[in-house]
């Protein structure tokens, strides 16, 4: 999908893909039902995520011994695209990076202030008595936000730095930044801008943004969560349950955060999987590449206070010994990161040893 510097998908497409590819494997055998009881008898790989049970995660809390652990993740609203008032927005990308692949509604220093007010006097949907909402801090609501302070947004979502309007040759007081949420560009996305406000008020407050005054929203922001267990706890380098060795688990549950993360920690737990079943040993991705970095965060972070990650960085080890110039220039010192990371995972690869086993069929 265009979306500039961003990896962004199609998510109807790519999960329809997805699901043939499971579908039609000759070695997968699908079986659409709830899943009650964790196995006790064989492998299993557990990847539930917001989607987890009651009954999984009461399963979940008995089979591991501790609380489960959550945390409440928000999406942003969709807009009919049809809908939009595009002599007021413009195309472009932040710092011209992927050409005119977002729709832009500037905002100067008054209309700013009109929708901050609104959005800080809105209404949010109460929080139930048994709720202890906390938030991904990655994630966080836009009111949630306009609480931290005035400009905070203006320092967030709606920054405006590498935006030039066409129209003045200046760059906005703020700006909301819209992406296609599809192929057919039907829809579009406020990045950014999930919230747990009422339906009612998000209506109101963001037809506020220019170009959204009579926006038809085809879908509202809001919150969900997010089921997760103290992975550094319980599990093992390899994602596997250090009491129950034969069940490991991936994706959201094991306490990471986004679409590359959650395929990429059941990318190692299936091959971590597949080499318990030909009877090999296991070997994590390096530590200095990012899938290794990632899965020795989940298993070696402080259990005391377990936060959910996206990949990043600061999960990198440092690199030792550069040179001072290389040291001090962020730039310099991440591509070196990158290319040591790349002969590392090459390396790793390299060394794997390969199996001539036939491999089993999963459910």
């Amino acid at each position: 999908m265009p979306g500039g510097a961003a990896l962004a998908v199609d998510r109807e497409r790519f999960a329809q893909s997805v699901t043939v590819a499971i579908a039609g494997h000759a070695r997968i055998n699908l079986r659409r039902e709830e899943l009650l009881k964790i196995p006790d008898d064989s492998i299993a790989l557990i990847a539930t995520g917001p989607l987890t049970s009651d009954a999984l995660a009461a399963q979940l809390q008995t089979f591991t011994g501790s609380e489960n652990l959550a945390f409440y993740d928000a999406i942003s609203p969709i807009v009919d695209a049809e809908t939009l008032n595009l002599e007021r927005i413009f195309r472009a990308s932040r710092y011209g990076k992927g050409g005119e692949d977002y729709l832009n509604c500037p905002l100067g220093e008054e209309k700013y202030r009109v929708f901050y007010e609104a959005l800080a006097s809105a209404e949010s949907v109460a929080a139930h008595a048994f709720e202890d909402v906390k938030f991904f801090e990655a994630c966080l609501p836009i009111e949630e936000l306009a609480r931290r302070g005035y400009d905070t947004l203006r320092f967030g979502p709606m920054k405006p730095v590498g935006l030039t309007d066409p129209r003045t040759g200046r760059q906005p007081f703020a700006v909301v930044q819209l992406r296609a949420e599809n192929l057919r560009f039907s829809s579009y996305n406020l990045v950014g801008f999930q919230n747990h406000l009422k339906f009612p008020e998000q209506k109101r407050i963001l037809r506020l943004i220019p170009g959204l005054e009579s926006a038809e929203f085809l879908r509202f922001g809001q919150i969900h969560r997010n089921t997760y267990i103290n992975a550094p706890r319980l599990l093992d380098p390899d994602l596997s349950f250090r009491s129950a060795p034969q069940v490991f688990v991936a994706g959201q549950l094991s306490g990471v955060e986004g679409y590359v993360e959650c395929i990429a920690t059941g990318l190692v737990a299936g091959l971590a999987m597949a080499a318990r079943v030909q009877g090999e040993p296991f070997a994590p991705p390096p530590r200095t590449t990012a899938l290794g970095s990632l899965s020795h965060y989940i298993t070696h972070a402080a259990a005391g206070n377990y936060q959910p990650a996206n990949i990043s960085f600061d999960l990198l080890p440092p690199m030792e010994g550069l040179p001072r110039a290389i040291a001090r220039d962020r730039r310099a010192r991440r591509e070196r990161q990158c290319e040591q990371a790349l002969m590392d995972f090459e390396r790793w690869l390299e060394g794997r040893a390969v199996s001539n086993q036939q491999e089993p069929a999963v459910s």
